[in-house]
């Protein structure tokens, strides 16, 4: 093998190029991009795993934040979705705790009926940023993100063709050519072409749709001005049908409102948008959708990365991390390229998949009765999912309860939005966490302390951090 087109140029396109071109030097790279069919252009979150790739791929964060007007990410506000808004918050080091030591915390709060807002105050937030490590998560914007990786694409040797694909030529299982208004030939191929699955589709993968379980099917994307200061956070407020994102880029914000079109369309969602944010607004995007993913991500000579291969939802922001992950499975097994490494990947990103299907869906089992889709919203919960929900109604999830490699969602994840959603059972947590040592019970409390203490002054709040530390003229 010594060539790999990758047909599509949107995040997860450019993904895979850097990834593949940091672990095969001597492949020539290609991405085939088209104008025609730009790029979705609305994820603008991350998870922890795009750290993970800038690391590997040797990027400069800082280069990163600047160019793709980032802020920084500790986490997601669920406002209006229980009777208490909660936050999942994400950090490397939560409170200064180590992973393990993490658990024990958590125990001690919930055994004490402590809110997901005494946990986190977000009073701290914005000035957290000055006081602990720089998270690992941001909030970029989606076009001058995809400008800077093409930059970096073409610094690294990677080459760019406009066109516009329209036929792809397959025989026995494999892509002999891709076509647009020239004939593209490669030894392996990338399906990054969004929903269209122009290449994977072609290969015959089956479309698995999750919309008996996840009930969002449309959403609209839309920015607003500037504001004087920044949250560290996304927030997801529960509408009507659905829920809207606000997420801060440096210069501007990004929103959007992903709902059932069964009970809104398009017009009344931006009516209703502009009743809560006291605005009007310019839709810049409305896309409908089906949440699910393609049973073989990988057939033949291609590979399915990115909403080609899956889409869940917005909720989350899920979508760059599964591609950074997919891209890092392939990596491992593309020298080989035979039938059992593509059943390996194939069931490695299934696990995928499924794991950022369960986490979303955990959101939605809410008593929320305030409008006629909450009232009416009753998902389907996967047999896998419901053995869980049940032994964790009496114990706090561990990372033994996750036994694939790669997923975006573990045991504290899941522990922050089910103590949100007040789903455990406060007395078996109590019994349970009786029982903890005393080191570890002595740690608790001196982190409760440092938490008092952080909420006591103010430190620099998050946008003012941004502009002396990145974006002043001194930078």
């Amino acid at each position: 093998m010594k060539s790999i087109g990758i047909i599509g140029s949107g995040t997860a396109g450019l993904v895979a190029a850097l990834i593949l071109r940091q672990r095969y030097h001597d492949y020539n790279i290609t991405v085939v991009s088209s104008k025609e069919i730009g790029i979705i252009g609305v994820g603008e979150g991350t998870t922890e795993h795009w750290k993970d790739f800038a690391n590997f791929c040797g990027l400069n964060l800082v280069d990163c934040i600047v160019e793709a007007d980032a802020t920084f990410k500790y986490g997601v506000m669920f406002k209006g979705w229980t009777k208490q808004d909660y936050l999942h918050y994400i950090q490397a080091r939560p409170h200064g705790l180590t992973l393990a030591q993490y658990p024990f915390f958590w125990g001690h709060f919930i055994s004490n009926n402590f809110s997901s807002q005494q946990v986190h105050p977000p009073n701290t937030w914005n000035s957290l940023i000055n006081k602990m490590d720089h998270p690992n998560q941001f909030h970029f914007n989606t076009y001058k993100l995809n400008k800077f990786l093409q930059k970096v694409c073409v610094s690294r040797n990677i080459k760019f063709i406009e066109d516009t694909i329209k036929e792809v030529n397959i025989k026995e299982d494999q892509i002999k050519y891709v076509k647009g208004k020239q004939k593209h030939t490669f030894d392996f191929y990338i399906d990054s072409t969004g929903f269209k699955k122009l290449l994977i589709g072609k290969l015959g993968a089956q479309w698995i749709s999750y919309k008996e379980s996840l009930p969002m099917n449309e959403v609209i994307a839309f920015q607003t001005p500037d504001t004087p200061q920044y949250s560290a956070w996304t927030l997801a407020q529960a509408m009507s049908a659905g829920w809207l994102w606000r997420i801060p880029t440096w210069g501007r914000w990004g929103n959007g409102y992903v709902y059932n079109n069964k009970y809104i369309n398009a017009a009344q969602a931006k009516k209703e948008c502009e009743k809560i944010l006291k605005q009007k607004i310019t839709v810049a995007k409305n896309i409908k959708f089906d949440p699910g993913k393609v049973d073989k991500p990988w057939i033949g000579n291609c590979c399915a990365i990115g909403l080609s291969s899956n889409f869940i939802e917005p909720l989350e922001a899920s979508n760059i991390g599964i591609a950074v992950n997919q891209a890092f499975i392939l990596m491992h097994y593309l020298d080989s390229n035979n039938q059992f490494d593509r059943d390996q990947y194939n069931v490695k990103c299934n696990h995928i998949f499924d794991n950022a299907h369960d986490f979303v869906l955990l959101h939605y089992l809410v008593n929320k009765k305030d409008s006629k889709f909450w009232r009416e919203l009753n998902p389907i919960i996967p047999p896998r999912l419901k053995r869980q929900l049940s032994m964790w109604k009496h114990r706090l999830p561990i990372k033994e309860d996750f036994d694939h490699s790669y997923l975006l969602f573990y045991d504290l994840n899941f522990t922050c939005v089910l103590h949100g959603i007040r789903h455990f059972n406060i007395k078996s947590i109590k019994n349970e966490y009786n029982q903890i040592n005393q080191l570890a019970l002595n740690l608790v409390k001196v982190e409760l302390e440092n938490l008092k203490k952080k909420g006591e002054y103010a430190g620099i709040p998050h946008k003012q951090y941004l502009d002396y530390n990145y974006f002043s003229d001194a930078v």
